[in-house]
């Protein structure tokens, strides 16, 4: 099977690890925790540094967590939150979703996180991913839609921002409103008992704003992002300075309100 030959738009920077090492299995994985018991052996794709991987390994304690990702460094925090947190029952290994080193019917779940956006090929992921899900299992993906993301106030340049990413993210072989396509995909790999549903993140209060547009602005002119842009001929440097400003001016606005809209599928094996 080949390797994966998308691009990774965000990279590991500072501001992008930031917003990772939030996410949690209560606020980023809850349409499927209701579903997990004590002993399931669990694999989870594009794991970043780890704080889901480690919830999950939390909620199976007579289990087995492995967690995965394109990216070795990345590991590295996964393994020390993992260690800080006292689990014995999680792992983790470089793979690419597009190619798994496990056998068939290796596990009872299959989770991925914001993974098929970034994708090359997400009907093609989603094939391996059921490869390696015991019958009776569950593949369970979450994925953010960059076009369904809505905000207030309309500042000048947010727009511009939307824009931009999906030009970037798009260029880079990815899918950036992958949410409203996720139950597509799954019929189209083969999956025929397919539940849809969509969650969403909310940045009203200050900290919240603060927090969410600090990171947006950091992102768009210091991370791998801010390079693919600008070596893409999507922007220039001061339109991406430009873009950051807009985003630390939305997060000063006292009424300020972002929400970032999520599909999400579980499809049973």
């Amino acid at each position: 099977m080949p390797k994966d030959t998308a691009v990774y738009t965000h990279g590991h920077h500072e501001s992008v690890l930031r917003s990772h090492t939030w996410r949690t299995a209560a606020n980023s994985a809850a349409y499927l925790t209701g579903h997990l018991r004590p002993h399931m052996r669990i694999l989870d794709i594009g794991c970043g540094p780890g704080t889901i991987t480690a919830d999950l390994a939390e909620l199976v304690p007579q289990g087995q967590v492995t967690g995965v990702d394109a990216e070795e460094s990345v590991l590295e925090r996964a393994r020390a939150v993992a260690e800080e947190r006292g689990l014995a029952n999680v792992s983790f290994a470089v793979a690419d979703v597009h190619a798994l080193d496990h056998p068939d019917d290796s596990f009872c779940v299959v989770h991925a996180h914001q993974v098929l956006q970034h994708v090359g090929d997400p009907v093609g992921a989603l094939r391996e991913m059921r490869r390696v899900c015991a019958p009776g299992g569950i593949v369970a993906v979450r994925d953010s839609d960059y076009a369904a993301m809505t905000w207030y106030p309309s500042v000048p340049g947010l727009d511009g921002w939307l824009d931009l990413y999906r030009r970037v993210a798009r260029a880079n072989g990815g899918e950036p409103d992958a949410g409203r396509r996720l139950r597509s995909w799954a019929l189209e790999a083969g999956f025929t008992d397919i539940t849809s549903t969509a969650t969403a993140w909310c940045y009203a209060a200050e900290e919240e704003r603060t927090w969410w547009s600090g990171l947006w602005a950091d992102r768009t002119v210091a991370s791998s992002y801010a390079r693919l842009a600008v070596d893409g001929g999507h922007a220039t440097e001061e339109e991406l300075r430009s873009i950051a400003a807009a985003w630390r001016t939305w997060g000063g606005a006292t009424d300020g309100w972002f929400a970032v809209l999520h599909g999400e599928i579980l499809c049973r094996v």
